[in-house]
């Protein structure tokens, strides 16, 4: 860290709007350590420093979030830039890779993007970023269908105005993607076109007050940039959901008594669909990790649970984010980051889906929930009677004859102990496990 930067990080971390975010949990918690010279890293300068921050209970990354989160993000993003602003500070990039979320609130992390600005420079150079990074993939989700995780995956950087309008065709002549999409997409390929950059000449404000009216219309035009998101809704109990009123009841009461008499603290719910376990989880006084492969089904659960401690994650466990960035070394793969990390997991409605949809032999299930809990896994079984079952099955019934409850029992035996089974439909019964070695 050059000696300048020591300095802005010094000044930024004693200021008081530095000190309000991390009270309200917008900035995370950082202290510069004592470190002596040699403590630091080979190849660091002389004069830096060392700065741990309080860490995130479980590491999470833009694509791993649902269109909601990714929008609450870059709110954060603009809020933080404008408070800023007024303090005295510029926020010199602005991209979601800066950002995690603790729960359901979104934390700064990056705190050398802050630095001393001149109070009569106008310009927030990282506007084309916070649009390529925040605007376009949700323009793109919410108005092509793409997926936002896919595209924050491949596209780190975001995507380029010529990529959206192609995406969009004919729609970005209207009114809403004119001045977002259709006109920079012209003026980039004109300057491609001309091979020239376009200019990166700054006029100065005439005073302090101007400069700072122009940086925070900008933060405003970049607010209403952010699309606005349809109202995320799981169809799971409308369409999915299998169970009479008083099954799924006596379901949830399973799940409750469990929950309630081991008081598990870090719960990992897999394939959570519209969220209820997650809730009854945290109810409990559980922090949960919440995940499903619907983006819908994350986005609902984030907007209904308000309040509380649930991490809700667009997560296909049966082909779950691996690891990523440089030398793959960057971003932990979701596995690696779970690993013995929950003292529960619940597999509910789930594991009749990895048998049949992803084919994934029983054995192969028990072995992944026993890496992924360091005490209890509640499972549920579905026998292939079941009428949901034999949808899934479409007619390869005799692939599945042999997915009896010994068989379920005898496959979870292999890494668990069973404490409890409890039937709650006549081809459906909840399984409470405990790791064998607890």
């Amino acid at each position: 860290m050059l000696p300048h930067a020591v300095e802005n990080l010094r000044a930024f971390l004693s200021s008081s709007v530095a000190r309000k975010w991390t009270s309200q949990g917008s900035l995370c918690s950082c202290e510069i350590l004592p470190a002596r010279p040699r403590e630091l890293p080979a190849g660091v300068a002389e004069g830096s420093i060392l700065v741990e921050h309080q860490p995130i209970r479980f590491p999470n990354y833009p694509y791993e979030w649902s269109p909601e989160m990714l929008r609450a993000a870059g709110e954060l993003t603009l809020r933080l830039a404008l408070e800023s602003l007024r303090a005295g500070f510029l926020l010199k990039d602005a991209t979601p890779y800066n950002i995690m979320f603790e729960g359901l609130r979104p934390v700064f992390l990056d705190v050398l993007s802050f630095a001393p600005r001149d109070p009569l420079d106008p310009i927030w150079p990282p506007y084309a970023q916070f649009v390529r990074t925040f605007v376009y993939p949700l323009v793109a989700g919410v108005s092509c269908g793409a997926q936002i995780g896919e595209l924050l995956l491949s596209h780190r950087d975001g995507l380029t105005p010529d990529r959206v309008a192609h995406m969009l065709g004919a729609r970005r002549f209207l009114p809403r993607f004119l001045a977002s999409v259709a006109l920079p997409a012209l003026l980039s390929n004109r300057d491609r076109e001309a091979s020239r950059p376009r200019s990166t000449h700054r006029t100065a404000a005439r005073d302090a007050h101007e400069s700072e009216y122009v940086l925070a219309s900008r933060f405003r035009k970049a607010q209403r940039l952010l699309p606005q998101l349809p109202a995320a809704r799981s169809t799971y109990l409308d369409r999915d959901c299998i169970y009479s009123a008083s099954e799924f009841a006596a379901k949830k009461s399973a799940v409750a008594e469990t929950l309630e008499r081991f008081r598990p603290q870090f719960v990992l719910d897999i394939g959570c669909n519209d969220g209820q376990f997650s809730l009854l989880a945290a109810g409990f006084g559980a922090a949960v990790v919440a995940i499903d492969r619907d983006a819908s089904a994350a986005g609902a659960l984030w907007n209904s649970a308000q309040g509380h401690a649930i991490l809700p994650l667009v997560i296909d466990i049966a082909r779950p984010p691996g690891a990523c960035g440089w030398a793959n070394a960057e971003f932990p793969s979701f596995l690696d980051r779970a690993r013995g990390r929950f003292d529960c997991v619940l597999m509910l409605a789930l594991l009749h889906h990895l048998s049949v949809d992803e084919r994934v032999p029983l054995p192969w299930i028990f072995d992944l929930a026993a890496q992924l809990t360091r005490r209890l896994l509640i499972a549920e079984y579905v026998d292939p009677a079941d009428p949901q079952f034999q949808t899934l099955a479409r007619g390869r019934d005799a692939l599945h004859r042999d997915l009896t409850v010994r068989a379920f029992e005898d496959a979870a035996r292999e890494r668990f102990l069973i404490v409890e089974s409890r039937r709650i439909t006549p081809t459906r019964a909840i399984y409470v496990l405990e790791h064998e070695n607890r």
